[in-house]
């Protein structure tokens, strides 16, 4: 678990925003090779983990590394920035936040993202004003004062922008980040195959563990090798209304907004969870889609699952525990049968 913790912290420091992933997907693939497993990339960027198996036959286990963020839309007359979404969150979840901004020929400056009326001292609407990407600015912290002053710097429209984690590890054994979706399901994967490793586990059907790179923009894992049957996206748990999990369980989700998830194998996953004292919740996500989501979509000949520990706040300042992570690590290891 404390490698997993400080996986986690590692991942969610390297910027990532989705289709801007060259540098955590290498991450990943040096930390998977380290452990013995082969890796290969998918044509959009994916990364594929393998770890032979006693059997051909493969199953699959995703979590997405692309992390929610922005991109350069134009530049103010004054030196700020206008910006685009990248992946699904509000305006109120980022005002204030310190950011990046990463130029297309490899240079990086910071910023801060700021309401255009950004302050009660000299703005009448600095309440009132609604949060909109139209009505946001990033405030780069170099001395601009013009359009062309910006583009000196070599920024253009089109750069990527991405948000600072502020990754906290707590006494009492909480998780404090930005990006904990989905980087500590990856950070869950990179454990489990790390312990498979030094106990020099052989699993009975072949893992293809794929970590995808678009999620957030709904088509990481669209694609799939054909020899994969059945796929578990290992996600986030959503916390909020009317919705059964917490922090510290792991959720087993049956349906989301692209529609149910397989039932026999969620009633698989309930059932292990139960045979094996794993403090768990079922729910029922909404908002919420997922990598399987893209699979079934994408046309793949699978049946599919969701589970991932407890994430409060999510596509916000997000929060999860210790014991959620290890509840979703227990269940992980069941399924692959270990």
């Amino acid at each position: 678990m404390d490698y997993i913790i400080k996986t986690t912290e590692k991942l969610v420091n390297i910027p990532s925003p989705s289709g801007f992933t060259k540098d955590v997907m290498e991450f990943v693939q040096k930390e998977a090779e380290t452990f013995g497993y082969a890796c290969e990339y998918t044509r959009k960027g994916g990364l594929i983990i393998t770890v032979e198996g006693k059997s051909k036959e493969s199953v699959g286990l995703s979590a997405h590394v692309d992390t929610l963020g922005a991109m350069v839309r134009s530049i103010s007359g004054e030196g700020t920035l206008k910006f685009t979404l990248v992946g699904g969150y509000t305006m109120h979840s980022i005002e204030g936040s310190y950011c990046k901004i990463h130029t297309r020929d490899g240079r990086t400056y910071t910023g801060t993202i700021l309401a255009k009326s950004p302050s009660v001292h000299s703005f009448d609407d600095a309440r009132t004003l609604e949060r909109s990407d139209r009505n946001m600015e990033i405030r780069i912290d170099e001395i601009v004062k013009s359009k062309e002053d910006v583009q000196a710097l070599g920024i253009n429209n089109g750069d990527y922008i991405s948000f600072d984690p502020k990754f906290e590890y707590t006494e009492k054994g909480f998780i404090k980040s930005r990006h904990l979706d989905d980087k500590a399901s990856v950070g869950v994967l990179l454990g489990l195959i790390k312990d498979m490793s030094e106990r020099k586990i052989i699993p009975d059907k072949t893992l293809k563990i794929v970590i995808s790179n678009f999620e957030e923009v709904g088509y990481g894992a669209s694609w799939l090798p054909e020899d994969i049957t059945e796929l578990l996206a290992i996600d986030m748990g959503a916390i909020g209304d009317d919705l059964a999990g917490s922090e510290y369980t792991v959720s087993i989700c049956a349906k989301d907004s692209s529609g149910p998830y397989d039932y026999d194998l969620t009633n698989h996953l309930i059932a292990l969870a139960k045979e094996n004292n794993i403090d768990y919740a079922v729910d029922i996500f909404p908002h919420y889609a997922s990598d399987v989501s893209a699979a079934l979509r994408g046309g793949n000949n699978i049946r599919g699952a969701l589970i991932g520990q407890g994430v409060h706040a999510s596509h916000g300042m997000e929060r999860t525990h210790r014991k959620g992570l290890e509840n979703t690590l227990k269940l992980v290891k069941a399924y692959v049968g270990i």
